[in-house]
């Protein structure tokens, strides 16, 4: 039986400069925590790309496709690995197709060889193995639009065959750009903003404003769902949940009304750099596209941004919902973002929110209110669940477990 393996190509880490070692490093530590059993024995660097042996042969099309999930990979190949002998190219070629596209009735070849020791060139190989491969099978060339494309790629000691060609997310390795807290709601917009934000290379933690004790529970359910979606591209390494209720009732009852859909944006900017605190996390991330709603004016966004001492970051600003519904439709949060549910965002709302507010009426409206017990309020409600992300590092706290209120007190490494 041939050996297996997904062969991972990146680009944008090629770009790199003297460290980047440590980008395939990390998306190869990404890449093996992403695959676990599937991997035989590790995940290897060589010659710009990177080689995950597959433990069980018959499954290395799905390894490929979920390799190709994992932030940092351009496309992936399921590839046979053979020699350099002729013979052994031309049979996993037939084998690349049988598997990658069994009813095809058109081919192309795209054969190439990185090692110049290698005596055959690309062109060469090109006409033999297809002219073998038509001799077996009677598929036509199509050198525009072919059913499969064989690609071989001819690396060092090897060669590598493959027709099961799977496009990857592209960015960077998730670790290699820092920590950011992103807003997490159970709609669909901040879910692709996350993503936006761990294709870049963050470890993303996430945080959930609920309605609770005013509304169910609904939308924290949806929110762990969510972060069970984000979980497969090894970027979410904890989400935590903030009963946020009370204190939205709080600043009803104290606030002018058209402020209030933005002083509970301001007092989450500053729930969520508590917590950027405590995670040593650098930015902020929300959803927010410019015009989509009363809130998310350019007069509304700075009127929130003067709250924070951090950057917000706002990956969706200029796009359009169908844009935003097309990204959460890929990466497979749609329809867990479309279940109806009540959230913090539809608690207290005014008949008519302030559309160009400005900062000095907010900072006005925010005197009659005690932010800093609000925070701490807020903080003491908070729950959180950990997901899989091998870049991710726990915060230091008084007690180590997976879930439950958070505890104040001296530093303890959380195990």
């Amino acid at each position: 039986m041939l050996r297996r393996a997904a062969l991972i190509h990146y680009h944008e880490i090629g770009l790199k400069g003297r460290n980047r070692a440590a980008f395939e490093r990390r998306l190869a530590a990404n890449l093996a925590a992403a695959l676990g059993g599937e991997a035989d024995g590790r995940v290897r660097r060589i010659a710009s790309r990177l080689l995950v042996p597959v433990a069980r042969p018959g499954r290395a099309l799905e390894v490929a496709r979920r390799a190709a999930a994992i932030p940092g990979v351009s496309y992936t190949g399921a590839a046979y690995l053979v020699g350099r002998a002729a013979d052994e190219m031309e049979r996993a070629a037939l084998e690349a197709i049988a598997e990658a596209a069994p009813g095809a009735s058109s081919f192309a070849m795209d054969a190439r060889r990185s090692s110049t020791d290698y005596p055959e060139s690309s062109m060469d190989m090109n006409v033999r193995i297809g002219r073998a491969v038509q001799q077996a099978t009677g598929l036509r060339v199509d050198l525009q639009q072919p059913d499969v494309t064989v690609h071989v790629e001819v690396v060092q000691g090897d060669a590598y065959v493959y027709a099961g060609k799977v496009s990857g997310v592209g960015g960077l390795p998730v670790g290699t750009s820092g920590k950011v807290v992103a807003l997490i709601s159970a709609g669909i917009d901040s879910p692709v903003a996350a993503w936006r934000l761990m294709k870049r290379g963050a470890v993303v933690v996430g945080v959930h404003f609920s309605g609770v004790p005013h509304t169910d529970d609904l939308s924290e359910r949806f929110a762990r769902e969510i972060g069970g979606a984000l979980e497969r591209y090894g970027g979410l390494g904890r989400l935590y949940f903030v009963a946020f209720g009370d204190l939205q009732r709080e600043i009803s009852l104290q606030a002018p009304p058209d402020l209030r859909v933005l002083l509970y944006r301001r007092l989450m900017i500053r729930v969520a750099e508590a917590l950027a605190e405590r995670e040593g996390a650098l930015a902020l991330v929300t959803g927010e596209s410019l015009g989509q709603v009363a809130s998310q004016t350019l007069e509304n966004i700075a009127a929130v941004d003067a709250s924070a001492a951090r950057p917000v970051l706002r990956p969706l600003i200029g796009m359009d919902k169908l844009e935003i519904i097309g990204d959460a439709r890929a990466i497979g949060t749609y329809e867990l973002s479309i279940q109806p549910h009540a959230d913090c965002c539809t608690l207290f709302m005014p008949r008519t929110p302030a559309t160009r507010a400005r900062v000095e009426d907010l900072d006005a409206a925010e005197d009659a209110l005690d932010t800093g017990r609000m925070v701490a309020d807020a903080l003491a409600s908070v729950r959180h669940e950990d997901y899989a992300c091998p870049a991710y590092r726990p915060p230091r706290r008084r007690r180590p477990g997976r879930s439950g209120p958070e505890q104040a007190g001296p530093d303890v490494e959380e195990v």
